[in-house]
């Protein structure tokens, strides 16, 4: 079906699937997304895929159904998917997402119909055409700008006849050397025989654009046609005002469903954008989220370096500036810098207000939202980590990932041979480099809570944040300390006096609590997860480490 490194990376993928509902998006060698669907259990669903049909299945005539499901699973490359808090939710998501990127394993709907593209070509005397897709959804046909979607019903989508009509737009492929029965119905103007000049005929096509492009109302056109209904009539062209009454006529029907249509999607259309950022991989993960009218239409992920000036408000600015349609609601998970900069650049690619506004705990609706956001990017994001370490981080409840964990335990026997060590794993793996061991100072008395907050305040007294001195290890994601809830409230008040607000816990030997600072009794972690051995070797690392320099110092009978 597919070589066995394929195969391997593709399992290890639908092992990261969760257990929820969502939208699964198949992606062929090229990136490509050949196949969306739902699933109220997507690791169950896409894992199905994959699973060998039984001889009673292969007897009861089920080969044909597999052949076109072996022939699918022989192009995956690469499995996306994006979560949804219900699985009503996962269907509306999943056809829109079909609607967008027209998977070619997917059923081709009639009803795609309903959406249309008009394009206006680059041709010295344009036309305005349909624009189509091919199978792979790229426009063909002649170079121009595209305008669009339109959805069936939108004061927008005329027929494209009426559209020619109303603004004398050629139809041939070329200009021929005569007028032809367009212009003797008066629907054409006739540049082919010189009949208008380029600059009257791309008059009428900026006009057409700035429609298309919700820059302008036809009120405007509309105006200027009554002035030459006026001078025809004037002139006793009466059959020339009379077309351009009748045109005028089309054109009001159209205005009154503009500004009905306005009024009924005002503030309807938003977008949630939410950015998670993995300081100590140098990353940011974006995903943008489109609602029209309460329904999610579209959703897009992202990522960037963590570099130069690279941030959510240069992102933003850069995706707007491409969009084709910008929501008149922008909520964000962070305030971007200089936000009221921001807002007033990406006005600028519009014609209406725009504004950002920072999502908070007390807007439930809002908040549930962005907060299924930021789910679905710390679950792409954990793709890159251990197992053991994305578990600790949802068993914690922690808001990050500990990629870097700090561990420090106390080792005296008597205050003469007093000392401490830290230790540090990156993503589950010990790094030697940043362990440190310290000798007992400032506590004469065999204190462990006294000496926890010594060796706590001494090891990040240089590690403090914006110090463009420190290079050699960054502030953890994470700390554990050995012991129980005094060693921890001693640790948590070094911290605190530091000014460093960083995740720490404790693990007791005894039943291998953990303590929070956060919680009134103990976690129990399962003995048997992958977290729990994490913080354990951690622990018994931290414990060896400073049981190493004891009895060092104890065998060179040092009591400096």
């Amino acid at each position: 079906m597919f070589n066995s490194v394929v195969q391997e990376e593709i399992g290890s993928q639908i092992k990261r699937l969760p257990n929820s509902p969502g939208v699964y998006m198949m992606k062929d060698g090229d990136d490509r997304i050949i196949y969306i669907g739902k699933a109220k259990n997507l690791r169950k669903r896409v894992s199905s895929y994959f699973k060998q049909p039984s001889g009673d299945a292969a007897s009861m005539g089920y080969d044909s159904s597999r052949w076109k499901t072996s022939k699918l699973i022989s192009r995956i490359r690469d499995l996306d998917y994006v979560l949804t808090d219900n699985e009503v939710e996962a269907f509306l998501l999943e056809s829109n997402l079909i609607k967008k990127y027209r998977p070619i394993f997917n059923i081709e709907l009639k009803d795609q119909q309903r959406y249309t593209y008009l394009k206006v070509t680059n041709e010295p005397f344009p036309r305005l055409l349909v624009a189509r897709r091919n199978a792979n959804g790229d426009l063909y046909g002649p170079k121009g700008k595209v305008y669009g979607p339109f959805v069936y019903g939108s004061s927008k989508f005329l027929t494209i006849g009426l559209l020619r009509k109303i603004f004398k737009i050629r139809i041939c492929n070329k200009l021929p050397k005569k007028p032809c029965l367009e212009y003797f119905l008066r629907n054409c103007d006739a540049p082919c025989i010189n009949n208008t000049t380029m600059q009257d005929y791309m008059k009428n096509i900026k006009s057409l654009q700035n429609i298309l492009e919700g820059k302008s109302d036809i009120s405007k056109f509309m105006g200027e046609m009554e002035v030459e209904m006026k001078q025809a009539s004037q002139n006793r062209d009466y059959e020339r005002a009379q077309q351009i009454r009748d045109t005028l006529h089309r054109l009001r029907n159209l205005s009154v469903k503009q500004k009905m249509e306005k009024a009924a999607l005002r503030y309807s259309n938003e977008e949630y954008v939410g950015i998670i950022k993995l300081v100590h991989e140098g990353v940011a993960h974006v995903m943008t989220l489109r609602r029209r009218n309460g329904v999610i239409s579209d959703m897009k992920k992202f990522e960037f370096e963590l570099l130069g000036d690279n941030s959510l408000a240069s992102f933003l600015c850069q995706y707007y500036s491409s969009s084709p349609e910008i929501p008149q609601l922008i909520y964000v998970n962070e305030v971007p810098e200089s936000s009221i900069a921001l807002t007033e650049s990406i006005k600028r690619f519009t014609d209406h207000d725009v504004k950002i506004i920072l999502v908070s705990d007390k807007t439930k609706e809002k908040g549930e939202l962005m907060d299924l956001i930021l789910r679905n990017l710390w679950r792409h994001a954990e793709n890159g980590f251990p197992p053991e370490v994305v578990e600790l981080k949802e068993l914690l409840h922690l808001s990050a990932i500990p990629s870097v964990i700090d561990c420090f335990d106390v080792s005296n026997l008597g205050t003469k041979y007093a000392v401490g060590a830290c230790t540090r794993f990156v993503n589950g793996k010990p790094q030697k480099e940043c362990y440190r061991r310290f000798k007992i100072k400032l506590t004469f008395s065999q204190n462990d809570f006294a000496m926890m907050h010594e060796i706590v305040s001494r090891r990040y007294s240089f590690l403090k944040v914006n110090n463009p001195q420190v290079t050699e290890c960054t502030l953890p994601d994470l700390i554990v300390v050995d012991g129980g809830k005094g060693q921890l409230s001693s640790a948590v008040s070094a911290l605190k006096k530091a000014g460093l607000h960083i995740p720490c816990i404790s693990i007791a030997k005894e039943n291998e609590s953990i303590y929070s600072p956060n919680l009134i009794s103990p976690i129990q972690i399962p003995r048997r997860t992958q977290a729990l051995k994490l913080i354990q070797n951690l622990r018994d690392e931290a414990h060896r480490f400073g049981l190493a320099y004891n009895r060092h110092l104890r065998k060179l009978g040092d009591s400096d």
